[in-house]
């Protein structure tokens, strides 16, 4: 049987903070009214010469040093995302070129919210062909650069960040094993949460004006709605075939969207407020990167302990979304 150590964490965001009063200059909405309906007091915009594989670089880097790793001795970079430097060449491919590596395997995979565990699985399939594999999962995304600013129901709602694991076989107790991991999507639910600019389906011209369907679109109480119980039951479920129960759990480390929806699937599970790991009043909704974002966050600050259950719910556009299960 093969056990998935997690060797080593790293987050970054970027040095510009957009706080809920500079918004307020922006479009009409007020600290008050993000504050009460997301959790959300500030984010973080990529400079004008940051891709997502510079915001990438940073945070692998560091999970890279804490693994005790070189980038040579990689073998695979996966990399999550929704806003990659370009459609060709990957994220990944980018984020090679700026380690002056070459020889690995590279691929984006694009599950918007849920992208960094549906890397994470793909991590775990792959050292099950290859054993020896030195896996980068690192999931990465300059979402402003898709925001409309002109919509105050979205653009309140997303920041920029980074953040990355390393992932290798190795036996039980040598560093946090990743369990179990189960995934998911509907896309008959798909339009309501969307980014189709740039898409075959929606040609363009040379020097056509960019329209609304460029940014991110979402109706937002039927995704609230669909998070929540997707979430709730597929956590249900992964705690079910591990043969645990709810009260096994020590800490529920969720997916950062919105706190109603972080604190409606805490309440689901009977899981106190002070083992519910939430940043999303630092960072906003970062996508693919906010789980191993807050993830680094948790474990560097010792909100997570040796010995913790840890479980992982993400919902992501698509529509996406899974659970994982860390022992730490």
């Amino acid at each position: 049987m093969t056990h998935f150590i997690l060797r080593g964490f790293g987050l970054y965001a970027p040095e510009k903070v957009l706080t809920n009063a500079d918004l307020e200059k922006i479009v009409d909405t007020s600290d008050e009214w993000i504050t009460t309906r997301t959790g959300i007091k500030e984010r973080h915009l990529a400079a004008d010469d940051q891709a997502a594989s510079d915001l990438a670089l940073v945070a692998s880097k560091q999970a890279l040093e804490e693994a005790g790793i070189d980038p040579s001795e990689l073998t695979h970079i996966i990399c999550a995302t929704f806003t990659p430097d370009s459609v060709i060449p990957s994220a990944a491919c980018r984020l090679q070129e700026r380690f002056g590596i070459t020889g690995q395997m590279c691929m984006d995979v694009q599950a918007a919210c849920s992208g960094f565990l549906y890397a994470l699985q793909t991590a775990r399939g792959l050292l099950c062909l290859e054993p020896e594999s030195k896996i980068l999962v690192v999931a990465s995304e300059v979402i402003t650069r898709r925001m409309n600013w002109e919509d105050r129901a979205t653009c309140v709602l997303f920041g920029d960040a980074s953040g990355a694991a390393v992932l290798t076989a190795g036996q039980p107790g040598e560093g946090p094993e990743v369990l179990d991991v189960m995934l998911a999507a509907d896309g008959s639910l798909g339009d309501l949460l969307t980014v189709n600019g740039g898409g075959s389906a929606y040609s363009y011209k040379l020097g056509e004006p960019v329209g609304p369907e460029y940014f991110v679109e979402f109706q937002g109480r039927e995704v609230f709605k669909h998070a929540v119980r997707n979430m709730t039951e597929i956590s249900e479920a992964i705690l079910e075939r591990n043969g645990l129960a709810k009260s096994d759990v020590d800490v529920l480390l969720p997916h950062q969207a919105n706190y109603r929806i972080i604190d409606a699937v805490g309440r689901r599970f009977d899981i106190p407020e002070e083992r519910v790991f939430s940043n999303i009043h630092k960072y906003g909704n970062t996508s693919a990167a906010a789980i191993p974002v807050a993830l680094t966050e948790a474990v560097h600050t010792g909100f997570i302990k040796p010995g913790n259950l840890v479980l992982i719910p993400a919902f992501g556009g698509g529509f996406t979304w899974g659970a994982a299960l860390i022992r730490f």
